[in-house]
């Protein structure tokens, strides 16, 4: 099999290397360009480059891939059987689809047509899913709108989005691996079971924004703890104590209260106690004040007074 791999962050590593471990021609990996990061705003390859030169493959990261017409022919140059794209920041136009001889294969993590877009492992996380995974599929012009080539479900309760991005980073190139050799022969079988996506039962996943970091003390025990694990490690989860930030890395709902939504009503060695809309508690276990390192709930509360009846928010 010739492929073609286009890919940017570390989700988009394991893919790549389980490609190459299985022996696929890789004559090309396609990147976004190198983006200044760190304390010195260094130029710094992205993850899937960074793998690729270690490995000895050919890398380019076209600015934009629209109507770019060397791009274009550089790619019909390499006459892939596949165009495999994981999590590769640009979207595909329709004359880059249609160079690949069996098609161009997306690694997307949800179980579609749930959770389209740029961000599903964090909103199904936030909307408190029990059940979630990844999707092989075709891709088209739509937004992952493409047939369903296979799926694999896992339960995700409990686990922090950034958990998840390590599971289905992981998972998504075990199943891609399985699949591709099935496709290029034209055999069936398990695990491919070959699609269209219903759209009427779609439902999107646009990006994170920092603005949705903040805790609603309204909503429920069970939502906010949703809330902590699908915001962390970034932007993580927050709310305001005594007027100053404080970010919640870890919570868990709790037993019931009569305490007004966002008042503390427990201070405990496992955790501080805040009321909630539900007449439940969510237990604060690890938290983070500004300047400070992230701390237990006992660590935090050795450094400063909390009192109950303080409303956070």
């Amino acid at each position: 099999m010739r492929i073609i791999f286009m890919g940017t962050p570390d989700f988009a590593v394991p893919a790549l290397q389980k490609l190459y471990d299985i022996g696929a021609d890789i004559p090309l990996v396609v990147t976004n360009p190198d983006r200044r990061a760190g304390r010195g705003k260094k130029f710094q390859p992205c993850a899937v480059k960074q793998l690729a030169l270690d490995l000895g493959l050919s890398v380019v990261s076209p600015e934009r891939i629209r109507d770019n017409l060397d791009f274009k022919e550089q790619l019909e140059q390499e006459d892939p059987d596949f165009i495999v794209v994981a999590a590769y920041g640009k979207i595909l136009p329709q004359s880059i689809l249609e160079i690949p001889g069996h098609g161009c294969i997306n690694i997307h993590a949800s179980l579609l047509p749930k959770y389209r877009g740029a961000a599903p492992i964090q909103r199904a996380v936030l909307a408190g899913e029990k059940i979630s995974g990844v999707s092989i599929m075709y891709m088209s012009e739509g937004m992952d709108e493409g047939d369903i080539i296979a799926q694999r479900a896992v339960n995700i309760e409990g686990k922090s989005s950034y958990d998840l991005f390590d599971e289905f980073s992981v998972l998504g190139a075990e199943l891609l691996v399985e699949c591709l050799p099935l496709l290029f022969r034209g055999e069936p079988g398990s695990p491919l079971d070959i699609r269209p996506q219903n759209h009427a039962e779609a439902s999107y996943a646009p990006m994170i924004s920092k603005d949705e970091a903040s805790m609603d003390w309204s909503r429920t025990a069970a939502q906010l703890q949703a809330h902590v694990l699908g915001m962390y490690s970034r932007p993580t989860a927050s709310t305001l104590l005594n007027g100053e930030l404080l970010k919640v890395h870890r919570a868990r709902a709790a037993g019931p209260t009569e305490g007004s939504p966002g008042t503390v009503v427990e201070i405990l060695e496992e955790g501080i106690g805040v009321a909630c809309g539900d007449g439940r508690i969510l237990l604060l276990e690890l938290v983070q004040a500004p300047g400070r390192r992230a701390m237990t709930a006992a660590e935090f509360l050795r450094g400063r007074s909390i009192e109950i009846g303080e409303l956070l928010g």
